[in-house]
C-alpha cells in the first residue's frame, strides 16, 4: 500500500503556486484494508475514504470504462492490482497526471513536467474525448493559467472540437456545467474561457446566443473586453455573469435558466440587459425615468444590487475606453430619493395607497431638484 499526492497539488507546487487542496491516491489497497485502518467510506460511485484524523479524502487507484453518455457515463474498477500509471492515464491533462510520493519523488509517466515548461495544456490519452465535461475543464484551466503563458495544445483542441461536434455536450447537466462556468468566470482571464470554447465549437453548442455575438460586428470582441475588465477589477460572480450576457438583445433569461444560474446572477443579468442603455444615457433621463429605475432596482431595501449594476455598466464603458460619470449621477439620484422623510408623511396620517403615492411624489420632486443641480 502506497499513498501519493496527485493532480493539482503536484502541478501547482511545480509551478510555484499556492497549494490549497491536496488529492490523495492510495495504490495497492482494498476497500476492506482502508476500513480496517479507520478510513470512512463516502460516495457510491467509486471508493473514496475520509482519513480518520485529518478528514481529508483518499481515493483508491482505479480504472474507468465508458458506459453511457455524458460525464457520468463511466463504470469504475478499483482493486489493489490497479497501478499508479493506470490510474494516472484516466486523467484529463498531462499536467494533472503526475504523482508525488512521501519522499517528494515525482512519478510523471506522461511528461507533465515538460508540458509545464512548454506551457501546454495537453490531453493524456485518446480517452479524453469520452468525457464532454473536459471541454469546459480545459477551457477553465486555460483561463486560469493564461497569465503564465499557457495555451491549449493543437491536438487537444482538435479532440475538444470532436466532442463538440458529437453532441455529447448536450448530455451535461445544468448543475455540472454551471459549476465549471462559475469557476471559469472567477479565473484571472475569464475571456480566455469563452475564446477557447468558441475555438473548439463548444460555445455554439452551450451558449449559441453568446456565440452569435461573434458572427457580426464587434459584439463578441467587446464581450471579451468587458469580461477582461471585470476580472482586472476583481468583480464578483454576479457582475461577471451580467458582463458575459449584456450584449444579448434577447435571450438573457433563457441562458441564465438553461444553466440554473443562482438567483442573484439571473436577476442582475436581466436588469443589466434591460437598463444598460438607460444607464449610459443617465444624464439625459428625466427625473421620472430615474425614479422608475430606482424603484425597479428596489434601492431602498437592496442598495447593493444597484452598485452591482453600476459596476457591470462601468466595465462596459471601460471596455470601450470611455469614462463613466454616470456612476456618480446614479448614486446622487439614490441619495436624493432616500433623503425623503417617509416618517413625516406617516405623521400626516397617510396610509396605504395614499401613502405610497405621496412618497413617490416627494421622491420625484427630490429627483427633479437633483437633476437641475447636475
Amino acid at each position: 500500500m502506497k499513498i501519493y499526492k496527485v493532480g493539482g497539488a503536484v502541478r501547482d507546487r511545480l509551478l510555484g503556486r499556492p497549494v490549497n487542496d491536496i488529492d490523495w491516491l492510495v495504490v495497492g489497497a482494498s476497500v476492506e484494508q482502508m476500513q480496517a485502518l479507520g478510513y470512512r467510506p463516502v460516495g457510491a460511485d467509486f471508493p473514496v475514504f475520509i482519513h480518520p484524523k485529518s478528514g481529508e479524502e483518499y481515493a483508491l487507484a482505479r480504472t474507468e470504462r465508458k458506459s453511457g453518455r455524458g460525464y457520468g457515463g463511466f463504470t469504475f474498477h478499483a482493486s489493489p492490482e490497479v497501478t499508479l500509471e493506470e490510474d494516472l492515464t484516466r486523467r484529463d491533462l498531462t499536467i494533472n497526471a503526475m504523482a508525488e510520493d512521501d519522499h517528494g519523488a515525482i512519478c510523471d509517466p506522461y511528461n507533465g513536467q515538460q508540458d509545464l515548461e512548454d506551457r501546454l495544456l495537453r490531453h493524456v490519452s485518446p480517452a479524453f474525448a469520452e468525457d464532454p465535461l473536459r471541454v469546459l475543464r480545459v477551457a477553465r484551466f486555460a483561463a486560469r493559467y493564461a497569465p503564465l503563458g499557457f495555451r491549449v495544445a493543437d491536438e487537444t483542441l482538435a479532440l475538444m472540437r470532436q466532442i463538440s461536434e458529437s453532441g455529447e455536450l448536450q448530455a451535461l447537466t445544468a448543475e455540472r456545467s454551471w459549476k465549471e462556468i462559475e469557476r471559469a468566470l472567477m479565473e484571472p482571464r475569464p475571456q480566455v474561457f469563452i475564446q477557447v470554447l468558441r475555438e473548439c465549437g463548444a460555445l455554439k453548442e452551450l451558449m449559441p446566443e453568446v456565440d452569435a455575438l461573434f458572427e457580426t460586428g464587434d459584439g463578441g470582441a467587446h464581450t471579451l473586453a468587458v469580461l477582461e475588465q471585470a476580472a482586472l477589477s476583481e468583480q464578483p460572480l454576479n457582475v461577471r455573469w451580467a458582463c458575459l450576457l449584456m450584449g444579448l438583445d434577447q435571450g438573457i433569461d433563457a441562458v441564465s435558466k438553461r444553466f440554473k444560474a443562482p438567483r442573484e446572477c439571473q436577476e442582475l443579468a436581466a436588469l443589466v440587459g434591460e437598463y444598460r442603455a438607460d444607464c449610459h444615457r443617465a444624464a439625459e433621463l428625466p427625473a421620472s425615468a430615474l425614479l422608475d429605475m430606482l424603484q425597479r432596482f428596489d434601492v431602498y431595501r437592496r442598495a447593493q444590487r444597484l452598485e452591482d449594476f453600476i459596476a457591470a455598466c462601468e466595465m462596459d464603458a471601460r471596455a470601450a475606453q470611455r469614462s463613466f460619470p454616470q456612476a456618480d449621477l446614479l448614486r446622487g439620484a439614490v441619495a436624493a430619493a432616500k433623503a425623503v422623510q417617509v416618517q413625516d408623511l406617516v405623521q400626516q396620517g397617510l396610509t396605504g395607497q395614499a401613502l405610497g403615492e405621496a412618497i413617490k411624489a416627494e421622491r420625484l420632486k427630490a429627483l427633479e431638484v437633483f437633476r437641475k443641480g447636475v
